[in-house]
């Protein structure tokens, strides 16, 4: 054999061992496991577990991030009061004490009336508006704005679609009926009911019904025939009033730790964002298929359905645009992000009521009528 073919075959060779011993060797292994890292998180939520739809959001986010990353990204949920009290969710975020929580944004309303934003405020958006303004229109972008000066990132992940109005010891029949009502309700609606005449409580969800029990307080709303069925309001307060038009589809956001959110490789944000989006939708799907069955339980069980007059709605909305015109004359960041709302409502509204008002409303009468 000539001698120079010889070291070449066997370079070649040498070569072809290298390169097989590289593939063999466990060197792309800490590269997969640095983009693929175990993390774990707690999140805290507002809401106890006997409600399993809007507690159940935080099951939906644990289990959908922990499928998409083979278990390696690990989010460990807790009901309100487990960690931390139910409103303090997203303080115990901000400071660090868990990494996310589970929680409604106006929540927090007393820190700066624009985390009422991030939920609903009276007469804002209904349901579909609501994820339309905050997915394709500017609401993400600018609550995530906010947010951030909060050392928060914010995630819709639920809504529950329009509430009810809640639930009264008398009947409300006049503006003048709510002078004196001590009433749970949360965010910017409790300063509207104020200039009625009401006395605007924040109470957690689980802490409703002894307050109403012991008349602590006059009236409470919650969410609707479902939870307010198994939180047993009916039991304590008779008069079961519609709409809640402070919540026509009020967001639950997933707050995340803004440092632990951005230290995320970023497959496992997108996990965190696909999950928080199936949990969005999964939480309106599953009061849509559970209210109709509950409201008419509630009934059967002794609650007098009223809906609030047209006299109240006007007094009520006009009352609501004082108050944001009071709030934007001192808060620019609410006034920026109110405005923007308020201008994708009005498009919103002139679409809406051409098509799914009209078709929505013809369905309702052949429901009346038997004829579905």
């Amino acid at each position: 054999m000539d001698r120079r073919q010889f070291f070449k075959k066997a370079a070649t060779r040498g070569a072809g061992a290298v390169a097989a011993g590289a593939l063999a060797a466990p060197l792309a292994t800490p590269a997969i496991a640095q983009s693929n890292p175990k993390v774990t998180w707690r999140l805290t939520s507002s809401f106890p577990k006997s409600l399993d739809t809007i507690y159940g959001g935080a099951d939906d986010i644990a289990k959908h991030v922990s499928d998409a990353t083979d278990g390696n990204f690990s989010i460990q949920a807790f009901a309100g009061g487990e960690i931390v009290p139910g409103l303090q969710a997203a303080d115990a975020v901000s400071n660090g004490t868990v990494e996310m929580c589970h929680t409604c944004s106006y929540y927090f309303v007393g820190k700066d009336p624009t985390y009422a934003i991030g939920t609903a405020i009276p007469f804002g958006l209904n349901a579909r508006l609501t994820n339309s303004w905050f997915y394709q229109g500017n609401g993400n972008k600018l609550m995530n704005e906010f947010y951030a000066t909060q050392n928060i990132y914010g995630l819709p992940a639920g809504n529950t679609g329009a509430q009810m109005g809640g639930w009264f010891r008398k009947e409300i029949n006049t503006v003048d009926d709510f002078k004196g009502v001590k009433m749970r309700i949360a965010g910017i609606a409790g300063r509207v009911l104020e200039k009625l005449g009401a006395v605007p409580q924040q109470i957690a969800g689980g802490d409703i019904y002894p307050a109403l029990e012991k008349g602590t307080i006059d009236a409470a709303e919650w969410v609707g025939p479902y939870d307010d069925h198994k939180l047993g309001f009916f039991k304590v307060a008779k008069y079961y009033y519609y709409p809640a038009f402070w919540e026509g589809g009020p967001t639950i956001h997933a707050f995340v730790n803004l440092d632990k959110w951005n230290s995320l490789p970023k497959a496992y944000q997108a996990a965190l964002t696909d999950a928080c989006a199936f949990a969005n939708t999964n939480m309106m799907a599953k009061y849509d298929q559970k209210n109709p069955l509950a409201i008419k339980q509630i009934v059967a069980e002794g609650a007098v359905l009223r809906p609030f007059s047209q006299d109240i709605l006007e007094a009520c909305y006009n009352a609501a645009l004082e108050v944001y015109k009071d709030i934007s004359a001192t808060n620019p960041t609410f006034k920026k992000v109110y405005e923007d709302q308020v201008a994708f409502k009005k498009e919103g509204y002139l679409w809406m009521q051409l098509a799914e008002y009209t078709f929505d409303t013809f369905m309702m009468i052949q429901q009346r009528n038997g004829k579905l």
